[in-house]
């Protein structure tokens, strides 16, 4: 199928000017139509969870090997690298993340996830859902695949397509560096991927020039205290009323301890104690989720989170040996951080081939996080990481009017516009990696 392709978009290219705009966009309508619509289908019906996504993972390699290059599964898992060769040029790297969510999905849509699939975490048979785009992501690093070697006169270099495992948990980024990723297929000069985003209008190119995702931090505080009869509080030292008084002091670090300008989140997002109502346990549980854009931010929370647990022990008059533990977890990022001269480049690049109107800068509200920093710090490779809107105007306007809200990412209502956001994720790797990669 995929030489059938490459002869007829061949023909594309030598019938019109290499300089025309349009051209790039043609061909990539062109395979949406013939192939990757069926593709984004099967994978939108099909999701697996972190660390389980062996069909998915198996399908990826197949494509990719389809498509020309040489693969290799299994890395850090179920990762999946597929490397092309193509002469003197910088190793340039894309990544797009394939795992979906314990979720049924609701969306009404007529191709919706049906799946279920045993969780790796607990065991149990779950519904799983694409309720977060990166059925999006496969679907186009595969059309950037067959584009790109359709187009072998055009770059020069060796072009690195990452297939990671686990991105909803964290770990799949690290567990493919753990896997030797740089030492096996060498180190990029450049690391690129892109996100599906249901804030943005479908088909722009939001990039910007600083943090487009927070670090993360997932934080245990288990608190200590001393058991007793509801009816005698005095004889006993109440956890509960500790873990409040915890909860509270720790809104203080980014209220008080933060500059205003540094953005910083402290959540709690779950507070465990106690079996009765008249039992003062000796035992509560607190689980957070700390977010920053920095290390000093990192470590201002952090610390300032250990220090007010601690202390706020010692206030309930708790004896050294039972003070509270804080316990950080290893399923923990670093920011995203973009690099602004190669960002700047590629924005003239999809100004160019995709339209001045295309490329927006619209700061997410939020402090969601990713865990692609892992493949571009220690050591440090040049990165970008930009967001393709996923949702039509008209759902906007719709919400604005008092309709339905659009979706959240995460949600079983979740969903996306496939053709253009697959189209424009397939067409603004492309321009980027001929930006990069240069012609011969």
């Amino acid at each position: 199928m995929f030489v059938r392709y490459a002869i007829l978009l061949s023909m594309i290219l030598l019938s019109q000017s290499p300089a025309r705009a349009s051209e790039l966009n043609d061909a990539v309508k062109y395979d949406y139509d013939v192939y990757l619509a069926a593709l984004f289908d099967h994978f939108h019906r099909n999701p697996e969870l972190s660390l389980v996504e062996f069909e998915t993972a198996k399908r990826m390699a197949g494509e990719l090997r389809e498509a020309g290059f040489d693969v290799t599964e299994g890395v850090g898992g179920t990762g999946v690298v597929a490397i092309m060769n193509n002469g003197e040029g910088p190793l340039v790297m894309m990544r797009a993340d394939m795992d979906g969510l314990p979720v049924e999905e609701k969306s009404g849509l007529p191709n919706a996830s049906r799946k279920q699939q045993q969780s790796p975490i607990t065991g149990d048979t779950v519904f799983t859902m694409h309720a977060c785009g990166h059925d999006v992501h496969i679907t186009s690093l595969v059309g950037t695949a067959r584009q790109m070697a359709a187009r072998k006169d055009q770059w020069s270099g060796t072009l690195m397509l990452v297939v990671q495992p686990a991105e909803e948990r964290g770990i799949g980024a690290k567990a493919m560096k753990a896997d030797h990723i740089w030492d096996r297929f060498g180190r990029p000069d450049y690391a690129l991927a892109f996100h599906v985003n249901s804030n943005d209008v479908v088909g722009k190119i939001n990039i910007s020039e600083g943090s487009p995702f927070a670090g993360s931090d997932t934080v245990d505080i288990i608190i200590h205290g001393v058991g007793a009869h509801g009816a005698h509080p005095h004889r006993g030292k109440d956890p509960i009323v500790l873990g409040s008084q915890i909860v509270l002091a720790l809104q203080t670090l980014v209220a008080r301890e933060l500059s205003p300008r540094d953005p910083g989140v402290v959540t709690v997002g779950s507070f465990h104690a106690g079996t009765k109502h008249n039992i003062i346990s000796d035992r509560a549980h607190l689980q957070l989720t700390v977010r920053n854009t920095s290390k000093e931010t990192r470590e201002l929370l952090l610390s300032g989170i250990q220090r007010i647990a601690v202390n706020m022990g010692r206030v309930a008059g708790l004896p050294e040996d039972k003070l509270p533990e804080v316990i950080i977890s290893e399923e923990s990022v670093p920011p995203t951080n973009n690099d602004a001269v190669t960002t700047r480049r590629l924005k003239t690049a999809w100004a160019g081939a995709m339209g001045e109107a295309t490329v927006i800068y619209a700061p997410t509200k939020g402090m969601g996080a990713e865990d692609f920093p892992f493949f571009s710090t220690d050591p440090a490779i040049t990165s970008v990481y930009w967001q393709i809107g996923g949702t039509p105007a008209e759902d906007f306007e719709r919400e604005a009017a008092g309709g339905a809200p659009v979706p959240s990412h995460h949600s079983p209502l979740f969903k996306i516009a496939p053709e253009p956001s697959v189209r424009a994720g397939v067409e603004s790797t492309v321009v980027a990696l001929l930006e990069l990669m240069g012609a011969k």
